[in-house]
């Protein structure tokens, strides 16, 4: 799977960001992306292929595979590095809508379009609590299908059609338990991120705003 396209993405949302933006962007190319496609995704690999039940009974093992694990984990990252970076499309959409505006008036309408104020501050704190959102979506949908953030070295299936509680292994736990705490880690510390950033925006242009209506009453 070819990245380049988030990796722009990312690039592009960098240039309109606050600093704490840009250390999101950071984390989440260094620690999400990077480690994903240097080492996580090789380490799921061959899941499916490694995970091995002491009974050679047909569909046994398949079945077993898909109830303790019923979406791969390393699909799931995929999808959630997707869908998280996802909401910074709108700053960049809105960022193009004050260019193209401008060139259709002919004439300077903001003094840099790619500056958060007005409309596209709005648009940029949506961005921000949808990426908390969904980062949060995202760790709920991981507790919930593997029962906690742990991979367990032995589990126990009396699926049909096996004959019995068989005990089926997996394959490196150790190894994906490192990684599954490193990427849990790196989502709080992107939405603990957002939130700082969301919190950094509203009291500033508060505070920016307070200051405007003072100013006003005084004159």
């Amino acid at each position: 799977m070819s990245w380049a396209f988030l990796r722009d993405l990312l690039s592009g949302v960098n240039k309109y960001s606050t600093g704490i933006g840009r250390i999101w962007v950071a984390v989440v190319f260094i620690f999400h992306l990077l480690v994903y496609v240097a080492a996580a995704e090789n380490i799921w690999k061959h899941e499916h292929d490694e995970f091995e039940c002491n009974i050679k009974q047909p569909g046994c093992e398949n079945v077993c595979f898909d109830h303790f694990f019923p979406v791969s984990h390393i699909r799931l990252w995929a999808l959630q590095l997707i869908v998280v970076s996802t909401p910074s499309l709108l700053v960049v959409f809105h960022v193009a809508y004050r260019e193209n505006r401008e060139k259709h008036h002919n004439q300077k309408l903001y003094k840099n379009p790619g500056m958060i104020d007005g409309g596209l501050l709005c648009t940029y704190l949506i961005s921000l609590i949808l990426k908390t959102g969904l980062e949060i979506v995202f760790l709920v949908m991981f507790y919930k299908l593997y029962n906690g953030f742990k991979i367990p070295r032995l589990v126990k299936c009396d699926i049909k059609p096996c004959p019995n509680t068989v005990d089926c292994f997996i394959s490196k736990p150790t190894e994906k338990m490192i990684f599954l705490c490193f990427l849990v880690a790196t989502s709080c510390l992107c939405i603990v991120l957002n939130l700082g950033e969301l919190s950094y925006l509203v009291f500033k242009y508060s505070i920016k705003y307070y200051l405007k209506r003072h100013v006003k009453k005084q004159q």
